[in-house]
């Protein structure tokens, strides 16, 4: 038996556990060779590419997978230091497989490994992961790798200024009107890319945009708060700082710079929702204006998304694409439709000219481009996409997942509603005569015995009720 269980740390998605007692050096060699074999080598891939954070175990630990990549006969590029969207740019723009070292917004003590086909194309539960992680375990349990005539090459190459240079082309900053941005790293990689993007950091040319720095000192120990914007707390130095400042906006991002949240002139939070169809609204007449038939433009957003996004979607003339939570989910619908866009509640935004991978800069590009181009502030900007109440989404801890969901199935019958299970419960409740719109979503979650609810409605208090009632329900709930 290997010391190293790889189901506790193989998740869904990725890999991620607690460098040290579950994360070492070994499992990482392991793991690169088993990548190797099972994903590059079986799509004919020349090489991968490899890039890490900010943590401490980060550089050693993506060092050991580019030996054991290297140890199979396929050349290793390393790109060091990186944000999760410049390793996708990177397995993009070179074709090549792709390894990211992060843990995202987890504390100090974990570490993990993000993997991607060439092209950006998602290595995730049903796209490979059980494999690596089955022949990795192999692997570290004495099993032999096939030895390779020679090992293969690994070279270091700085892709910083591409990168940058290549999401400018994709949004021209050139001309708006001067703004200022506070902008939130979280000491996490965006004090490394937003210099680059937003900067002169990567030689490119300064723009029309001031970039006010929150916590850029790169730091995995996360001194000022977590790296994860979508809690609320990690959110107040900058919702602060963008009124003191007189800032235009704030921008905020988690410790691999793969999700952006966005903060109004006032210092309020903007729904990752009503970013999702501004920037739809966006794709979908920069498409159009390309000579694209409005009705073949597809957009991508997921079941927990808001009202306001497929209606903003059709409002355009194109077709909203309706998929389960997830990235993988969201990519995989992306690539069938053609989608130009996708979007989900977690501030994750997917470019179909990213890859269909996901970029927060790019999102960021997006909104700065918009909010530049006229003179009304970002709350104007945004209001017309924030026409509904959403409660945000809320855990419970029950003890029948099952049980729990049918008692809200049967108190959303009760009340006419129309019900769908593509991913979990969807209640809605459609406005009639003194009945307001409303609708709700109920997920389990993969790994805990919880339920994750959001509620959405054409007013405050109808939203409220809604969700005190289901609240009371899934909290009351006995096997």
């Amino acid at each position: 038996m290997s010391r190293v269980p790889l189901t506790d740390i193989v998740k869904a998605y990725d890999v991620r556990g607690l460098v040290g007692s579950q994360l070492d050096t070994d499992v990482v060699r392991a793991l690169g060779i088993a990548f190797a074999e099972v994903v590059a080598t079986a799509e004919g891939a020349r090489g991968i590419v490899v890039g890490h954070d900010m943590r401490d175990s980060s550089p050693g630990l993506a060092a050991s997978f580019a030996d054991g990549v290297a140890s199979t006969g396929l050349d290793v590029t390393v790109i060091g230091l990186a944000s999760t969207d410049e390793l996708y740019y990177a397995s993009g723009a070179l074709g090549l497989p792709g390894a990211m070292f992060t843990a995202s917004h987890n504390p100090a003590a974990y570490n993990g490994i993000k993997l991607c086909r060439a092209g950006a194309r998602p290595v995730g539960q049903d796209s490979g992961l059980p494999a690596v992680r089955d022949r990795a375990q192999e692997l570290l349990d004495g099993a032999g790798a096939t030895p390779a005539a020679a090992p293969g090459r690994v070279v270091d190459r700085d892709l910083l200024g591409d990168y940058a240079r290549f999401l400018r082309d994709l949004v021209d900053l050139g001309d708006i009107r001067p703004l200022t941005v506070v902008v939130d790293a979280g000491n996490g990689m965006a004090g490394h890319t937003v210099p680059a993007v937003l900067g002169t950091a990567a030689g490119l040319g300064e723009l029309p945009v001031t970039v006010v720095p929150l916590y850029f000192e790169l730091d995995g120990t996360f001194p000022n708060h977590e790296a994860n914007p979508l809690e609320p707390s990690n959110l107040l130095d900058l919702q602060a700082a963008v009124p003191a400042r007189g800032a235009d906006l704030g921008l905020a991002f988690d410790g691999d710079a793969d999700r952006c949240f966005v903060v109004d002139e006032r210092g309020r939070p903007v729904s990752p929702s009503a970013i999702t169809a501004l920037i739809a609204e966006r794709e979908i007449a920069r498409e159009v204006a390309a000579g694209a038939p409005t009705e073949s433009v597809a957009v991508v957003h997921n079941v927990i998304s808001s009202r306001q996004v497929p209606e903003t979607i059709r409002a355009a003339g194109a077709r909203p694409v309706r998929t389960r939570v997830g990235h993988s989910f969201i990519k995989a619908e992306m690539a069938a439709a053609g989608a130009v866009f996708g979007g989900e509640h977690s501030a994750h935004y997917y470019f179909r000219d990213f890859w269909f991978a996901d970029t927060g800069l790019l999102a960021a590009l997006h909104v700065l481009r918009a909010l530049g181009e006229g003179a009304a502030p970002l709350s104007a900007v945004m209001a017309p996409y924030s026409r509904y109440a959403a409660s945000g989404e809320i855990n419970s801890t029950v003890d029948d997942v099952r049980a729990a969901t049918d008692l809200v199935r049967q108190w959303g019958l009760e009340r006419d509603a129309d019900i769908d299970e593509l991913d979990g419960l969807t209640l809605t409740h459609e406005a009639r005569p003194g009945e307001p719109l409303w609708w709700l979503n109920l997920r389990p979650s993969n790994t805990e015995p919880l339920l994750r609810l959001n509620v959405e409605a054409a007013d405050d208090a109808t939203m409220a009720a809604v969700r005190d009632e289901v609240l009371g329900i899934v909290r009351g709930a006995t096997p």
